[in-house]
């Protein structure tokens, strides 16, 4: 007996049919495709020529014998096209079901129990593994559309252009030379905070757009322009 038929020969499948089956299948399986089991009918009566079901890691393939076994028709139905598979076990075997998209319901009846049990076993791990695949590219595909794009990167896109109205950008606030220092910078802090918080989410990043502007142009420092940037980020 062939080694390649044996691995299907663990529940009682018929050695000829199953032998048949896998001589005519080397020459329909495609690029990467593996058998993954075989299921033989078995019937009451005495049947010369079984019924067969193959199951591979592509499809599923209806083997039906005719002209007394001198030919063979294949039927296949790929797993992105099976919906759902269905074991009912009777007294004398079992019948194995599965249904497609297009509504059709298929049935290989009299597969002894363990070879449908098998056949069910493997259908269910084959769908899954293609919901578990559909799942996975949607999240790798969100994960790229959805890639953010950070302020800074926005910010420094920006070109450079002449700012002409620079009171508009910084507010200098009037000096009082009778007050104390400290307590003219908190007055002038509070007002500046108070002024961005009024500001909206558009306004804040037209100001720190034009911030930018006043650094490209050397009309500020790097530090000034970072403590700027610190804290219009923190309003927004």
């Amino acid at each position: 007996m062939k080694d390649q038929i044996k691995k299907f020969l663990n529940e009682d499948q018929d050695p000829k049919a199953i032998e048949k089956i896998t001589i005519k299948l080397q020459d329909l399986l495609m690029k990467n495709e593996e058998i993954g089991y075989i299921g033989v009918q078995k019937k009451p009566a005495l049947t010369v020529f079984p019924d067969s079901i193959v199951v591979t890691n592509k499809r599923i393939i209806l083997c039906k014998p005719k002209n007394l076994g001198l030919s063979m028709d294949f039927v296949d139905y790929d797993w992105q096209d099976v919906i759902a598979a269905f074991v009912k076990e009777n007294i004398l075997g079992s019948d194995f079901s599965f249904s497609t998209k297009s509504e059709l319901t298929i049935t290989i009846d009299y597969i002894p129990k363990t070879q449908a049990r098998k056949l069910y076993t493997y259908a269910k791990e084959q769908m899954d593994l293609l919901k578990f695949n559909a799942t996975q590219a949607i999240i790798n595909t969100e994960e790229i559309v959805a890639e953010p794009i950070l302020d800074e990167e926005i910010i420094e896109e920006v070109e450079a252009e002449e700012v002409t109205n620079y009171a508009e950008i910084i507010s200098v606030p009037q000096h009082n030379f009778n007050a104390e220092p400290k307590l003219e910078k908190t007055e002038a802090a509070d007002n500046n905070t108070r002024l961005l918080s009024n500001l909206s989410q558009e306004e804040l990043f037209e100001k720190l757009q034009n911030y930018k502007k006043l650094l490209d142009n050397g009309l500020i420092l790097q530090g000034e322009y970072d403590n700027y940037k610190k804290e219009i980020l923190s309003y927004m």
